[in-house]
C-alpha cells in the first residue's frame, strides 16, 4: 500500500521525544480513507492509534502499525440561543480547539486549556482540570472498531465516563479510532468554575472579581505553565500518575500523621481525592535525576526526558516512585499514561 510508510521514526510524534520508530506508519487526514483502516490493520499483527502522542511512554520500538488520527475540521452544528453544538474532527489540536471556543465566546472547556494532545483522545482519558471534565460538555462521538471494521456512535452515557477513565480504557481498549467529538457548549450565561486549583487566588491576584470564560483560561494557562515544562524544550508527558482515591477512613489516619496533606470529595461520598503530586513531593522525589530522565523540579507529578532517555528508564523510574509512595503512605499509585 502505497500510503504507508515503512520504519517511521516517531520521534517527533511522541512529547516525550524518545527515538523510537514503527515498523509500519499511517496518516489518516481525510475521512474519505476511513474505509481503508481495515487494509491498514491487516498489515500486521498489531496496530495502535496514535493522536498527540501526549499520553504515551514507547519502551522500545513499536512492530506493527501506527495509525495517527489527523482528522481536522471545527463545525458548528446546531444552536440556540444559549447552547451551540460543535462537531470537532479527532485530530485536531485539544489546546486549539479551546482557544477557537474562546474566540468564539463558547463557554464550558475554558478550565481544560493547555491539556496536551488532541480531541480524539479526551473521551478515552476523559480529560480533566480544575474541576471540569471532558464528560460534563461532550454529547456523542463516531468512531471505527478496527476489530470488527464498523461504524459506532456513541452518546455520553455510553461512554461510561470515570475518574480519567471510559469504555475507552475497558471494554473497548485499544482497537478504536474515535474520528469526529461534538461538544455542547454555552453562548451566554456562562457557568463559571473558579474554585478549584488556585484558580481564585489567581484571579484575586490579577483584581478580577467577575471573571469572563477568557479570564478563567488565561489563569489556567499562566497556572500549567507556571508548573508544567513545555515539551517541546522539556519532554514530558504531563501529569504521569493519577490521583488517588482513598477511603475517608484512611484519609483522616493519613491526616494524623500529615496534617497539611491535601483531600478533595470524589465522586464517591465516602471516598477522598488526594493529589498524587503532594505526595510523591513530600516523600522527596521532586527534582530528583534518574539516568537521564527525571522528577520535574516545579511539579513532583511530571516526569521529564533531560534530552538522551529512554522508555524504560521512565518506566523504572515510575515502578521506583509507585513502591515508595505505598510503603510510606500505603497508597497505591496509578500511571495516567500508557505505556507501550
Amino acid at each position: 500500500m502505497h500510503w504507508v510508510e515503512g520504519n517511521k521514526s516517531l520521534k517527533d510524534k511522541n512529547t516525550f521525544g524518545f527515538d523510537v520508530s514503527s515498523r509500519y506508519y499511517f496518516a489518516l487526514r481525510d475521512p474519505w480513507y476511513i474505509k481503508d483502516l481495515e487494509d491498514v490493520v491487516s498489515i500486521s499483527n498489531q496496530f495502535m492509534v496514535l493522536g498527540g502522542g501526549s499520553n504515551v511512554v514507547f519502551t522500545q520500538h513499536y512492530n506493527g502499525v501506527i495509525i495517527h488520527n489527523q482528522l481536522q475540521g471545527v463545525k458548528l452544528e446546531k444552536e440556540t440561543d444559549r447552547y451551540a453544538w460543535v462537531r470537532v474532527g479527532g485530530g485536531v489540536n485539544w489546546h486549539s480547539f479551546v482557544m477557537h471556543c474562546l474566540a468564539q465566546g463558547w463557554g464550558g472547556v475554558e478550565n481544560l486549556a493547555l491539556i496536551p494532545g488532541n480531541v480524539g483522545a479526551a473521551p478515552i482519558q476523559n480529560i480533566g482540570a480544575y474541576g471540569v471534565e471532558c464528560k460534563d460538555v461532550m454529547v456523542s462521538l463516531k468512531a471505527h472498531d478496527l476489530l470488527d471494521n464498523k461504524s459506532l456512535v456513541l452518546n455520553n452515557e455510553d461512554c461510561m465516563f470515570r475518574y480519567r477513565d471510559s469504555i475507552f480504557k475497558n471494554e473497548l481498549k485499544g482497537r478504536t479510532l474515535i474520528h469526529e467529538v461534538t461538544f455542547k457548549l454555552t453562548k451566554n450565561n456562562h457557568i463559571i468554575n473558579a474554585s478549584y486549583g488556585g484558580i481564585l487566588e489567581h484571579l484575586d491576584f490579577k483584581n478580577i472579581s467577575q471573571p469572563t470564560i477568557q479570564d478563567i483560561a488565561q489563569a489556567v494557562v499562566e497556572i500549567r505553565q507556571a508548573k508544567l515544562p513545555d515539551p517541546n524544550k522539556i519532554g514530558n508527558a504531563g501529569s504521569f500518575f493519577k490521583n488517588p482515591v482513598i477511603p475517608k477512613e484512611k484519609f483522616n489516619h493519613l491526616k494524623e500523621r500529615y496534617p497539611d496533606l491535601p483531600g478533595y470529595g470524589a465522586a464517591q461520598t465516602d471516598s477522598i481525592k488526594v493529589p498524587a503530586g503532594w505526595l510523591i513531593d513530600r516523600a522527596g522525589w521532586k527534582g530528583k535525576t534518574y539516568g537521564k530522565v527525571g522528577v520535574y523540579k516545579n511539579q513532583a507529578l511530571v516526569l521529564v526526558n533531560h534530552g538522551e532517555g529512554n522508555g524504560q528508564e521512565i518506566l523504572s523510574l515510575s515502578s521506583d516512585i509507585i513502591e515508595d509512595i505505598y510503603d510510606q503512605y500505603g497508597i497505591q499509585l496509578e500511571r495516567e499514561v500508557n505505556i507501550i
